[in-house]
Parts: C-alpha cells; sequence; structure tokens
C-alpha cells in the first residue's frame, strides 16, 4: 500500500448490532426494514461523542444486502441514514448495497468501504479502528491495516478471528480506544 502519510484517526462501526439494535430470529441478526424499527442502543450516543472529543472521525461501514436482495428500497434506507445523521455526530456513513453474489470490493469482508473513506478523507488505517459485530466486519478491518474490535452480541454463528479485544458495547469500545 505504500507510505501511510495520513495524519486524521477514524473509528469505522459497523451499522446493525453496534449503533443500532438488530432484528434478531433464530440467534442471527438482521437489519430493521424502516426508520420506525430503527432503536440505536443505550450508550451509543455518548460513546461517539467522546471519540470524537478525542479528536477521531466517526464513519459507519454497512453491509445493507437487502437493497440487492429487494427487501430494502433506497428511501427507506435514506431514511435510516438521515434519522441517525440526525441523532449521533457522524462524519459519514458508507454502505454496500450488494450481495456475496455481486463480487464487488465494497461488501465486507472485503475492505473497499473503509479503504475508499481513508482515500477521500486523509485518514491513517494503522492509526484507526474498526468496531464490528460479526466476522466480516473484523476481517475488512484486519485487510484494512486497522485495529479491530469485536462486539460480542451471542449470535448463533461463528466468531471472528484476530479482534485486538472483545467487547459488549459500543460504549466498552470506546473505553478500550481511549484508553490506548
Amino acid at each position: 500500500m505504500g507510505i501511510d502519510t495520513a495524519v486524521r484517526r477514524a473509528v469505522f462501526v459497523d451499522r446493525d448490532g453496534v449503533i443500532n439494535r438488530p432484528i434478531v430470529r433464530g440467534g442471527r441478526p438482521f437489519a430493521p426494514a424502516n426508520v420506525e424499527e430503527l432503536e440505536i442502543l443505550p450508550g451509543v450516543e455518548e460513546a461517539l461523542t467522546r471519540l470524537r472529543a478525542a479528536g477521531f472521525l466517526l464513519v459507519v461501514v454497512t453491509n445493507q444486502p437487502e437493497v440487492s436482495r429487494g427487501t430494502l428500497s433506497h428511501a427507506a434506507l435514506d431514511a435510516m441514514h438521515a434519522a441517525l445523521r440526525s441523532a449521533l455526530p457522524l462524519d459519514d456513513i458508507r454502505v454496500c448495497p450488494h450481495d456475496d453474489r455481486d463480487a464487488c470490493d465494497c461488501r465486507k469482508p472485503k475492505p473497499g468501504m473503509v479503504l475508499a473513506a481513508a482515500r477521500e478523507l486523509g485518514i491513517s488505517l494503522a492509526r484507526s479502528y474498526v468496531v464490528g459485530d460479526r466476522w466480516r466486519d473484523i476481517a475488512a478491518g484486519r485487510t484494512a491495516g486497522c485495529v479491530t474490535i469485536f462486539v460480542d452480541c451471542g449470535y448463533d454463528e461463528p466468531r471472528p478471528d484476530g479482534a485486538a479485544v472483545t467487547v459488549r458495547s459500543l460504549a466498552e469500545a470506546a473505553e478500550w480506544i481511549l484508553s490506548q
């Protein structure tokens, strides 16, 4: 990748399960279908505010394959993100609307969303963090060269390999980041 001359630090945060409550069915998490189902988790606003005050850019990176599958409209997705932007101190929201079969570069576990945001916003990946609740988030962060933090929500699915730390919430993740 060459020499990292960027100086800005960021916390890349997954959306469903980290910022907002997922819809859990059969032990697996699913995205809310509309703004009415979107519920920001306790402690998220405070955690993001503390990270922002410490100088971090805050970038949401989220897979939303329901768009490609035709079960989530762009309008519903835009409404949810407008609600998040109005409630939380976010600098950017990056979305992959594709499904695995689309073989895009942006769908986590590929690091495309993180890499594009870093290029466009002048972010040092080595000085940044990825916080996620699924193996795809951790794999994307590790591939991008960020420190990774796994939010263990107790889903009935494989746990990720190689996270720097495992926590139970974004608030715990922020506490750990700020202690580094």
